[in-house]
């Protein structure tokens, strides 16, 4: 990726400006459209409904999915940039199928519904400018850890969801700080987060998620891009100190062949080469899996 590309792709974690370093930083009303969903390679069935959640700060429009019959520990996943779309659907069912009761709410809700923005046409050059107001409404401060007690809340409420569970989140490039303010925020339920080609993980600001880990009681799981190692490569060793220094210590790996976003099918491509790398993402999956499976029983 070129650096010019690079710059248009990065944005300040407070939404403030887009800035290479950063950007990568950066009531319960239920119901409509439940679709049955064919069975996993696992022969797990499960259900997806569009869900509306009541927040502090409005309606957040939602997707939970779950399998037909049964009660499973909860995950909540958090969307890079482009929010809430098929892409982030499909890996919601994936990981339902395993077992999980799955939200996947849009973080731009404050914002607008549904899809805000189409990564077939989505253009960095051209377009880099409407991610600013829409980054800038969940990484504000506060607004992550408001929205995670209601998540959690809500998830509390339903059948679907074994409460004797602790609870699972992942996120992935701007979800990779909002995964470690859930974490803290609600720390006594979320028992797992996972972070992928995470951005602003550790910055010289007095709000950086990395000061937030004497919160955290969760098993945490960083897998860090590349590029990201290279732009940041004292990050992932003041992640690692921040965890040992509380007794919680956090697996972090570099994934050396993979560029920052590559967990996501639907990336758009950089410099006309394409940044989804379907094998580190199925290792990436391995990974989460794994985590889910011990952390949360």
């Amino acid at each position: 990726m070129t650096e010019q590309r690079r710059e248009q792709y990065d944005h300040d974690e407070q939404g403030t400006d887009l800035s290479r370093r950063d950007f990568v930083a950066m009531s319960v009303a239920a119901g409509i459209a439940a679709a049955a969903v064919p069975a996993s390679a696992q022969g797990r069935p499960v259900v997806e409904t569009m869900v509306d959640i009541k927040t502090p700060d409005g309606t957040c429009d939602a997707v939970f999915i779950h399998p037909t019959t049964g009660s499973y520990p909860a995950v909540l996943i958090w969307a890079d940039a482009f929010g809430l779309r098929p892409a982030l659907r499909e890996m919601g069912k994936r990981l339902a199928a395993e077992g999980y009761a799955v939200l996947v709410p849009n973080p731009y809700y404050r914002v607008g519904k549904g899809t805000l923005l189409d990564t077939a046409t989505f253009n960095f050059q051209t377009d880099g400018a409407k991610l600013r107001p829409l980054m800038g409404s969940i990484t504000a401060d506060g607004a992550a850890e408001r929205d995670a007690a209601a998540f959690v809340a809500w998830l509390d409420t339903q059948r679907q969801v074994n409460t004797a569970k602790k609870i699972g989140t992942q996120g992935y490039c701007m979800g990779g700080p909002l995964v470690m303010r859930t974490s803290a925020a609600v720390a006594n339920r979320i028992g797992a987060g996972a972070s992928f080609h995470g951005g602003g993980l550790v910055t010289a600001n007095p709000n950086s998620p990395h000061l937030l880990v004497p919160k955290i009681k969760a098993k945490m799981y960083f897998g860090v891009a590349s590029n990201d190692d290279k732009t940041q490569p004292d990050a992932k060793d003041k992640l690692k100190e921040a965890f040992a220094a509380v007794n919680n210590p956090a697996e972090i790996e570099v994934y050396t062949n993979a560029l920052h976003g590559w967990c996501m099918p639907d990336m758009p491509a950089q410099a006309g080469a394409p940044i989804y790398k379907k094998d580190d993402a199925e290792r990436a999956w391995a990974k989460l899996l794994a985590l889910y499976k011990t952390a949360l029983a």
